[in-house]
């Protein structure tokens, strides 16, 4: 890992960029001198590491004692785009608007996309805990798909909060049952991407004995803010 920048927040959080290898990234470590948990906050691909609304959650959870880190997955950001995954984008999209089945070309474009980012983003926990300003328990928070993959083949991550997504590819619509660390799952009601029915039938499906759900009016992006305080919550009681 190497640092390519750095910058002190006017609320006291550093900010430092990072490569590894050819995967680019943010840490922000609050300014407590002791070992901070850490949590790993990933949006669904497509969107940069640098989104406003994920920056606002990192800064957030920084604020209250995290270390939280964040990786642009292929594809994103800067990443180089494969034309295969940028043609299925496009033929989702075009099929969403024309009210077509989805889930031949859902499939085709997600489950690639976590295959490839889970190894990535474990290589980056490797990294980020070897660091003495890191220590442990680890959470994860965003997206779904991904989040199932990590919390099922990654030991070291102890609670999960995931950004409902009724979508989820069907290796992870299984994984879903081998789900055991605290969850809490956020579910906006009228989300036009992402059937409510299939997101319900999901958090059904997890393994864990510990899960939450909250559900919210709105669309995809009307998430409360408030969600993240009590996010903040959750992960206090599992983390710290």
């Amino acid at each position: 890992m190497q640092f390519t920048s750095e910058q002190r927040l006017d609320d006291g959080i550093l900010e430092r960029e990072f490569t590894l290898g050819e995967i680019p990234g943010t840490l922000w470590t609050p300014e407590s001198a002791a070992p901070a948990p850490l949590i790993l906050m990933a949006h669904n691909n497509g969107l940069p590491k640098a989104d406003p609304r994920l920056v606002a959650r990192a800064r957030h959870s920084a604020a209250r004692g995290y270390a939280v880190a964040t990786i642009d997955a292929a594809g994103c950001g800067d990443r180089p785009r494969s034309a295969a995954a940028e043609q299925a984008r496009a033929e989702l999209r075009r099929a969403m608007q024309a009210g077509e089945p989805l889930d031949e070309i859902f499939e085709s474009l997600v489950g690639p996309l976590v295959e490839q980012a889970a190894p990535e983003w474990r290589a980056t926990l490797d990294a980020l805990l070897s660091l003495p300003e890191i220590g442990g328990p680890v959470g994860y928070s965003g997206w779904t798909a991904l989040g199932i993959r990590l919390a099922v083949a990654e030991p070291r991550i102890a609670a999960a909060g995931f950004f409902a997504g009724g979508y989820v590819p069907h290796a992870q619509r299984e994984e879903a049952r081998q789900v055991t660390v605290p969850l809490l799952f956020l579910l906006q009601w009228d989300d036009e991407g992402n059937p409510r029915q299939r997101a319900l039938d999901l958090f059904d499906a997890f393994g864990t004995k510990e899960k939450t759900l909250h559900a919210n009016l709105g669309g995809h992006t009307g998430t409360p803010w408030f969600e993240v305080e009590d996010g903040g919550r959750f992960y206090d009681r599992h983390l710290k």
